[in-house]
């Protein structure tokens, strides 16, 4: 559905707009003032060369304009500007046309995602942005289609369903082009799915090739020889339960060489021993992968987690660059997956050149240079026994994307330490319907918050070394820009926007966001002024499962998009904190019903509405329910009541007696503190 608001786009543009090709994107640095893929450039640098606000005039940067997308859950696009227009996505797939220098709105496009299809989207309803390539502004949806509208006007030019078969496939990353292919994958892993990627002709839709990453049934013929090798590493019945190995973030591409650089997801589910008992490497789990962008085929791997069991996904941000090392120029990838080591490979041959944990990592001792493989600490997997492993499942680096500045050779990376307790989960059962780890949930609610923290730190990766850290009040911080006028900029948990001194890490200028900030930030001018835009809005995995920033803080979950300018006087409006907190029910159940409740919850609701029932302050805290709410409890869990708010029925798992048990496990809580076992405030 597109919601025309001006006519104003088409005018600006003299009838048409955003008239991208790769030609123009391998030549970015040519036209600085455009930021016009997701990582400004094929090589996914984030880098801008924009040098207008310097160290020297960074504190004078004010608030130029704000808008409201309208959507209050997490929001992580990086904006795509070109020409002065920017094209911005929002939670539920919702894309967004701005006037760049005013953020007045030129169009909306809502791609009506049916809501309930918010509960297979296992980190929250969130879209990481477009692509935009001959008057095309292309996207994925959270119910896996593919869609690309007018540029100018908003309107649909075509539409595909990227599913495969019955399974729950999602779609939050943003798509890149290719040589006039759109290059996207899915997500799904924990319900299921069989991982892939696959190109589709940005002109009419019409898929080219596709890439599994993993796999399928040996009794049928696989799909390329590769597959064929790949099955190899895989015991058991593993294509029953989908595999995993979703694509469902980052990628890079190399002109030169003609290389597609895809990374790939965890297992389904996540535990080994359960998907391939027998053991085994599972290809293409948690690598780097070096596709032809033509055919499809595979020139090399890296995998990074041999026989994943701990959710390490290998999807985070990948940068292209030319480092010069023991003397000489090599052309790198660079990554620092979920696992906490960062891994310089040569991105022509996939040989890995070195390796180093950046955060705490007590999984393996280090990385064999010779073989490429992690030199593993045996107690840390956990089919037989309970292990705490770092980093957690939400990794020593996430999603939210790093930089590379080539003026002083580092990397920023927005970190975390976080500490995993694995446990198995004796009573599991396959449902493509329910998430699908293999992990008993339970425990995790006893994780004290106090004993996890994030960083912003600097990494040399030539030398393998941290060159300065920015502490920060917690975990799962905003991505990261750099430009030319030797900044980094950052968006927090704890909503603040800072900028960094690139080279020394001191903090020269910070700006209240009024909520939490994982988006990654952008720069570019109009009409010769430069501009730097963040989205904001807390949400995601850690927000909602773990997280307690928003909750902790007061601060609320507001979707906008923030842009600043040397001299900008604009002001958010006063945020409204003043919701007060309803009485729970009297605490009556016996205590073995509460204790089956949360184990239930911890099962079936934790993964939205937080580890011992405590929200992050995206979604409702269960605590802190009013009567309403407890009164039609079972029309809720059971019946679908609120289905069109996101939340579905749980009939086909639960029943009336388990509805009980979650609700008075809930009222339990709600007497407690956020800590179970400690008494309210």
């Amino acid at each position: 559905m597109c919601l025309l608001t001006s006519s104003v786009l088409a005018e600006t543009t003299g009838g048409g707009a955003a008239t991208v090709d790769g030609a123009r994107i391998v030549a970015a640095d040519k036209e600085p003032g455009n930021w016009l893929s997701t990582g400004r450039t094929y090589a996914e640098q984030r880098y801008s060369p924009l040098n207008a606000i310097t160290t020297d005039n960074v504190k004078q940067l004010g608030l130029a304009w704000s808008y409201e997308t309208g959507a209050n859950r997490g929001h992580h696009a990086t904006p795509i500007v070109i020409d002065g227009i920017m094209y911005v996505t929002a939670p539920w797939s919702v894309v967004h046309a701005l006037d760049a220098k005013t953020g007045k709105a030129l169009w909306t496009y809502d791609p009506e995602v049916p809501k309930e299809w918010g509960k297979f989207a296992c980190c929250d309803v969130v879209n990481r942005g477009v692509a935009v390539w001959e008057g095309k502004v292309i996207f994925g949806t959270l119910d896996a289609r593919l869609v690309a509208v007018d540029a100018a006007t908003g309107k649909k030019a075509w539409e595909v369903d990227t599913k495969e078969g019955p399974w729950p496939y999602t779609i939050t990353g943003a798509p890149r082009v290719v040589k006039g292919k759109v290059i996207i994958g899915n997500g799904g892993a924990e319900y299921g799915v069989r991982g892939y990627v696959t190109a589709y002709d940005a002109a009419t839709g019409k898929q080219v090739w596709r890439f599994y990453t993993v796999p399928g049934d040996p009794a049928k013929p696989f799909e390329n020889p590769e597959l064929a090798e790949a099955a190899k590493t895989w015991t058991g019945e593993w294509w029953k339960m989908g595999g995993g190995g979703s694509v469902w973030d980052s990628m890079a591409f190399d002109p030169e060489l003609n290389t597609l650089y895809v990374g790939t997801g965890n297992g389904s589910p996540w535990a080994r021993h359960i998907r391939s008992p027998g053991g085994g490497d599972n290809l293409f789990l948690s690598s780097i992968l070096a596709i032809d962008p033509d055919t499809g085929r595979l020139k090399w791997h890296y995998q990074t987690t041999p026989g994943d069991t701990w959710d390490y996904t290998a999807t985070q941000h990948m940068i292209l660059a030319e480092l010069t090392i023991d003397g000489k120029p090599r052309k790198v990838i660079m990554q620092a997956p979920k696992n906490g080591f960062f891994y310089v490979l040569d991105r022509e041959t996939g040989q890995l050149i070195s390796a180093k944990n950046y955060v705490t990592v007590t999984w393996a001792s280090g990385i064999d240079m010779a073989t490429g493989r992690p030199i593993e600490n045996p107690d840390a997997r956990w089919a037989d026994k309970p292990a705490v492993v770092m980093p957690s499942p939400i990794g020593g680096h996430n999603w939210q994307p790093m930089a590379f500045n080539p003026e002083t050779g580092l990397v920023y990376i927005p970190t975390q330490e976080i500490p995993g307790l694995y446990a198995p989960d004796g009573k599991f059962a396959y449902n493509r319907k329910q998430w699908n780890t293999g992990t008993d949930n339970a425990p995790i609610a006893d994780v004290d918050p106090a004993i996890v923290s994030g960083a912003l730190i600097a990494w040399d990766p030539v030398a393998q070394k941290e060159v300065w850290r920015a502490k920060l009040w917690g975990p799962w911080n905003g991505g990261v820009l750099t430009t030319a006028g030797n900044l980094v900029f950052q968006g927090t948990s704890d909503g603040k926007f800072n900028a960094y001194d690139a080279r020394t890490g001191e903090r020269l200028w910070t700006s209240p966001t009024q909520t939490g900030v994982q988006a990654a930030p952008v720069t570019f001018t109009v009409d010769g002024e430069q501009y730097v835009s963040v989205v904001v809005g807390y949400g995601g995995a850690y927000a909602l499962a773990y997280g307690r920033a928003a909750k902790t803080l007061d601060i609320p979950v507001v979707g906008r998009v923030l842009t600043y300018k040397i001299g900008g006087t604009a002001q958010l409006p006063k945020p409204d904190l003043s919701a007060a907190v309803p009485p729970p029910p009297p605490n009556t159940a016996p205590a073995e019903v509460v204790a089956r409740g949360g184990a239930l919850f911890a099962q079936y609701c934790m993964v939205c509405h937080g580890a011992g029932a405590v929200s992050g302050g995206v979604l409702p805290d269960l605590r802190h329910s009013g009567p309403v709410i407890h009164q039609a409890w079972k029309e809720i869990v059971l019946g679908g009541m609120l289905k069109d708010n996101g939340m579905v029925s749980f009939a086909d798992v639960l029943k009336d007696e388990d509805a009980d048990a979650i609700h008075a496990y809930v009222i339990s809580r709600a007497h407690e503190g956020d800590v179970p076992g400690t008494p309210a405030k």
